[in-house]
């Protein structure tokens, strides 16, 4: 069988053995820079996170991944303690201490702290928050398209876990992703509650059929800064685009397929569920929105 690969599959680089880690307002080496075994991020998942990529010393759309993480904040009443301003210094800080310049991905991860007893109700976390910034440099290396397959896990209702939220709780999506591996796959394609097509265990998920680009209607999707910019480059460049309920039969039958997230860009799909996708490779509209994608965040 083909080695799997994933989404986030990256370039092996030495330095990140060196790297800084920004928690709680100080830098400390990988090795040292840990959080207590009573923190609600560890004990319950409890806590939001934003992925960003640096492009030539600028983190691409700061603003629209601080938004983000401040709303997801206030959805589930966690009170970061800093402003946008003081974490997006904290990026910098972190940024200079590691001299990075380009191709880094930082992870920022916002629980809500260390418990006084390890049990579940958030009154216990009485600590304040723990942030941390764990920044890596990373180049994207996707040996070939990846294969998706769809797997039971569906993408729920928001009266359970409203699946916009980049929370920390990512176990449905785990099980998901494993299920599509133990099916020969890289990475698995989730349906929402209808049946209809939605998201990735990781990333989001578009078609291209006959010149238009469809992706999902956004209910039931991760709230992807990459997919709305995707859809806005569509938009802007004269691409048909639709936010629409679409089924496995529209996927198997389309022309091209591909994913978006912050880390990879534009992720090409060669397989899904066994079928090849077009001619299994990247095809000309998503190569033409990988190339408009680098030009924004270019510039």
């Amino acid at each position: 069988m083909t080695q799997p690969v994933t989404t986030h599959q990256a370039e092996e680089d030495a330095r990140n053995e060196q790297i800084l880690i920004w928690i709680n307002g100080a830098l400390k080496p990988k090795a040292e820079a840990l959080v207590s075994v009573y923190d609600s991020g560890f004990m319950l998942g409890d806590g939001v996170w934003e992925g960003l990529r640096l492009y030539n010393g600028r983190w691409a759309f700061l603003d629209e991944h601080l938004d983000r993480l401040f709303e997801a904040a206030r959805a589930i009443d966690l009170d970061i303690g800093r402003t946008k301003n003081e974490i997006a210094a904290a990026l910098e800080e972190t940024r200079q201490a590691n001299a990075m310049v380009t191709d880094a991905h930082a992870r920022l991860m916002v629980t809500r702290g260390v418990k006084t007893r390890p049990f579940q109700h958030p009154s216990l976390s009485r600590q304040g928050p723990t942030i941390a910034i764990i920044m890596e440099h990373s180049r994207p290396k996707l040996p070939r398209p990846v294969r998706l397959a769809t797997v039971p896990h569906l993408r729920g209702l928001p009266m359970t876990q409203d699946p916009k939220l980049n929370s920390h709780s990512k176990l449905n999506c785990i099980l998901a992703c494993i299920a599509a591996e133990k099916a020969g796959a890289d990475e698995a394609l989730m349906l929402d509650v209808h049946g209809f097509v939605n998201t990735t265990n990781a990333c989001n998920f578009f078609i291209v059929r006959k010149g238009e680009v469809w992706t999902s209607t956004g209910d039931y999707c991760m709230n992807g800064i990459t997919r709305r910019k995707v859809i806005a480059l569509c938009r802007e460049n004269a691409i048909p685009v639709f936010e629409r309920n679409f089924s496995l039969v529209d996927c198997y039958g389309a022309d091209e397929a591909f994913l978006t997230g912050t880390f990879g860009a534009q992720t090409p799909v060669g397989m899904i569920d066994g079928r090849v996708i077009g001619t299994g490779d990247a095809g000309p509209v998503t190569q033409r929105l990988r190339d408009l994608y680098k030009q924004l965040v270019g510039g």
